[in-house]
C-alpha cells in the first residue's frame, strides 16, 4: 500500500471530519488502523480528544485531619487497628478419620503378579525389599483400595 496524494487528501478529510482511525482504514481499503495513525502523526494532523470516555467532574474535597498530619505522625490504618482489636482465631484441629475395621489379611502375600480387580492395591513395606507386598483384602470393583486404606488415602 502506498500513500498517494488522493489517499492522503481522503485521510485528511476523514480525520478532520472526526472519523476514527479504524473507519478511515476501512474506507481507504488495503490499510490498517495503525498505518492510518502513523500517517496522521507523520503529517502532523491535530489530535482529537477522545469522546468514548465519560468525564466526571472532580469532587471537591475538604482536607481531613488525617491528610493534614505529617507522614511520620500518621496512626496505623483502620484495618490494622481492627485486626489488632480482634482475638486471633486458629482453625479447629483436624479430626482424624474413623478408620473402618480391617478384614483378615490374605494367607499368602499379594504381589504384583497376583493382584486382581477385586484386591486392594495398598502397598505394604519397602518396594526394594523381598517382603514387599500389597494389602490384598477385598475392595469394590471400581476402587483402588479397601475401605480402610481408602479412608487413609483421603485423610
Amino acid at each position: 500500500m502506498s500513500w498517494t496524494d488522493d489517499r492522503i487528501a481522503t485521510l485528511k478529510q476523514l480525520w478532520n471530519g472526526g472519523h476514527s482511525a479504524s473507519i478511515i482504514a476501512v474506507k481507504l481499503g488495503d490499510t490498517t488502523r495503525n498505518a492510518v495513525i502513523g500517517k496522521v502523526h507523520r503529517l502532523g494532523l491535530e489530535g482529537r480528544a477522545t469522546t468514548s470516555r465519560r468525564c466526571r467532574p472532580a469532587r471537591p474535597r475538604s482536607p481531613s485531619s488525617a491528610q493534614t498530619r505529617s507522614r511520620k505522625g500518621r496512626s496505623p490504618s483502620r484495618s490494622l487497628k481492627l485486626r489488632a482489636s480482634r482475638p486471633f482465631r486458629t482453625a479447629p484441629p483436624r479430626r482424624l478419620p474413623v478408620l473402618p475395621e480391617l478384614e483378615p489379611a490374605p494367607e499368602l502375600p499379594v504381589t504384583v503378579q497376583t493382584l486382581t480387580a477385586l484386591t486392594c492395591n495398598w502397598p505394604i513395606g519397602d518396594p526394594k525389599t523381598l517382603d514387599f507386598h500389597f494389602c490384598g483384602r477385598g475392595k469394590p470393583l471400581l476402587k483402588a483400595y479397601c475401605a480402610h486404606h481408602a479412608a487413609i488415602a483421603c485423610a
